[in-house]
């Protein structure tokens, strides 16, 4: 298990409303299986006050990218959302067999098995500039495979910014040289 939900600290312009906004998150304990504390943000998200100061947020670390990709799911809500406020185009990082056309895909580990992650065809140009978006920030196999999947069809990824990062699973380090931005901690 791990701590209260806090905000991140340095660089974030936005304390009294990012506090606000963890407040919203909610804890689910035993899902979805037991031991696990599952952090639910859907209460943040239909919240429009702290949904608009999370994704201008994360938007603000957008930088000079050309796209910002979202990981299904809820990395395709925020993503959507940021590429909105920063400017840029949007691209699904979609679960296996959910694309009609595929420029790649990636096969990493989980605690429970594998899944497959895939980028649609004809989306990315080659040397594309991508911020990368999730939800949250666990052990960083999710984010890992994101970003080695748009590195292997030729873009560049130049951050990932996550909504909640869970400091104690370490999953910045799975990143390697991708500067990471989280809004909140836990």
């Amino acid at each position: 298990m791990t701590g209260p939900v806090t905000v991140a600290g340095a660089g974030v312009e936005s304390g009294p409303e990012l506090e606000r906004a963890a407040g919203l998150i909610r804890d689910v304990p035993d899902y979805p299986s037991p031991g696990i504390l599952f952090r639910d943000i859907t209460p943040l998200l239909a919240d429009a006050e702290a949904f608009t100061v999370v994704t201008t947020e994360l938007a603000s670390l957008v930088g000079d990218a050309d796209l910002v990709a979202g990981v299904e799911a809820r990395g395709f809500l925020l993503g959507a959302a940021v590429a909105v406020v920063a400017g840029t185009g949007v691209v699904p990082v979609r679960k296996a067999g959910k694309l009609p056309r595929v420029a790649g895909s990636r096969t990493y580990d989980l605690e429970y098995g594998t899944a497959t992650l895939e980028l649609p065809a004809d989306t990315l140009a080659p040397g594309a500039r991508v911020f990368l978006v999730d939800d949250v920030l666990a052990t960083g196999g999710t984010a890992a495979a994101a970003a080695d999947l748009l590195a292997e069809v030729g873009a560049t990824v130049v951050g990932f910014g996550a909504l909640l990062e869970l400091t104690a699973l370490n999953g910045r380090a799975r990143l390697g040289d991708v500067p990471v931005h989280a809004l909140l901690t836990a």
